[in-house]
């Protein structure tokens, strides 16, 4: 291997591996959570903005308060259970670095809440609030993966307060409007390669003409496995709205739309990096991998403010719902997100230099669902459906973080009705994902940095919700 050849390859792997690759973690398409109601969960959100069955149409349609002629609230809790593993077939290790694993099973059990309160005002007016987490949820590798320069843990969550009104001007015709008042949190980990840091920082004092090129290959051979632990945390807050319509064709069939602004944050917080102690070198080594590590850690892997600002998608809901007889309903929903306004995330020190930036690339994107109810009679109602979810990653786009692609929802539940005031109801989805092919490197082309993640993803989702109803 020449000089020339070594010092290219190492100023590479310094400019990359002092970078945090970032992105977001994985649920629903993309990181969408379609969870807001156990009611809706049964029927896959089938009909959703015109089902209007309880105070849960908040988030679905706010012009279906108009149908509630009594104060209600309803608790709900969503366990939602990712499994999402990761296949190697041909990935390369980073320089100076072990290959490491597949990474177990980056998915686990995440509790999604939601709340809604709706009270009529008089006979065309009502007012309720919801309180929802849209988007978000966890995902985790383990230590010592193939691609912990590139991932380990990625995690967002959301709080989204919706205080809303409804109005009905004509017997068949209801609006709706609703403010968002949401809070975002991020956090995002992995590893950085911290030997070729090292071996970055040797060549640009090799060019600068501070160290014989005959040096580095020792450098090199005393400082193998060595990585720093990265973290990025930022929140925000953000504001956005919610528009609606409900519209009855008949006694038994309607047709509600619905849509949601994009809300735009500026995530601020701090990138945390935990350099590894040096190994015991000898002493003629020891002073020169001294000075080549203060300079990695005081001018490149060190703590600062960082800043990334993130647009979430707009969202159009279209939905139909009848009742075929007095046992049975029908209903189909398409949902259009606006995936596409996120294209890249870009961290930024706040002394306004590039930290990382990942492109992305997404596109918008459709999920299609149909459902049926089942009234057999008595206090039991049962429920089914099926969704088709569109996701917004491409292929050649794919991370570590979001290795999403489309899924298919099969979905049952049911309800039962204590009396008047107190009904239950219950859900569960199983939501098939794709395998989605991954190749990797993480912005390198070398892969000197973060290494080369090529293989496959098999990934698939569990849901289970219950949800207390309360009408007084």
């Amino acid at each position: 291997m020449s000089n020339n050849f070594l010092r290219t390859k190492i100023a590479i792997a310094a400019a990359a591996s002092l970078m945090v690759a970032g992105s977001m973690p994985a649920h629903g398409a993309g990181f969408q959570l379609n969870e807001s109601s156990a009611s809706g969960l049964g029927n896959a959100f089938a009909g959703g903005a015109a089902a209007a069955e309880d105070a849960s149409t908040l988030w679905s349609n706010v012009a279906g308060m108009s149908r509630l002629r009594s104060n209600q609230v309803v608790g709900v809790l969503h366990l939602v259970t990712p499994a999402m593993k990761f296949s190697d077939s041909g990935s390369k290790a980073a320089l100076n670095q072990p290959l490491g694993g597949n990474g177990g099973d980056a998915g686990g059990v995440n509790p999604v809440p939601n709340l809604y309160l709706v009270m009529p005002i008089d006979s065309t007016w009502s007012a309720g609030f919801g309180l929802t987490a849209p988007w978000g949820l966890v995902s985790e590798y383990e230590n010592g993966w193939a691609g912990r320069f590139q991932a380990i843990r990625s995690a967002i969550q959301t709080i989204n307060f919706n205080p809303s009104v409804s109005w009905k001007p004509a017997g068949n015709v209801a609006l709706g409007l609703g403010l968002n008042f949401q809070y975002m949190e991020g956090e995002f980990t992995n590893q950085v390669n911290y030997s070729a840091a090292l071996l970055g920082a040797a060549g640009l004092a090799v060019q600068a003409g501070r160290l014989p090129a005959a040096a580095v290959p020792g450098i090199a051979a005393a400082t193998p496995g060595l990585e720093t632990s990265a973290k990025v945390k930022g929140s925000d807050y953000g504001t956005g709205w919610n528009i609606g319509v409900l519209w009855d064709l008949d006694p038994n069939t309607r047709l509600g739309a619905q849509y949601r602004s994009a809300i735009s944050y500026r995530l601020s917080g701090d990138a945390t990096f935990t350099n590894p102690a040096l190994p015991s070198l000898p002493p003629t080594l020891a002073p020169v991998v001294a000075g080549l590590a203060n300079a990695v850690n005081t001018s490149v892997l060190y703590n600062s403010g960082i800043d990334s600002d993130v647009k979430m998608p707009e969202i159009v809901n279209l939905s139909f719902f009848r009742t075929v007889s007095g046992q049975w309903d029908v209903m189909a929903d398409a949902q259009w997100t606006g995936w596409s306004s996120i294209q890249a995330l870009t961290f930024v020190r706040s002394s306004g230099t590039l930290l990382q930036s990942t492109p992305l690339n997404f596109k918008s994107g459709w999920k299609f669902a149909g459902g049926a109810n089942y009234r057999p009679g008595g206090a039991w109602m049962w429920r089914g459906g099926v969704a088709f979810d569109q996701s917004p990653v491409q292929d050649e786009f794919r991370t570590a973080r979001l290795p999403d692609a489309d899924r298919t929802w099969l979905t049952a539940g049911g309800q039962y009705k204590m009396d008047q005031k107190f009904k239950f109801d219950f859900g569960a989805a199983y939501i098939w994902v794709k395998d989605a092919p991954i190749n990797n490197n993480g912005g390198d082309a070398t892969g000197a940095a973060y290494g080369v993640l090529k293989g496959n993803y098999n990934s698939n989702t569990v849901i289970v919700s219950g949800q207390a109803t309360w009408t007084f």
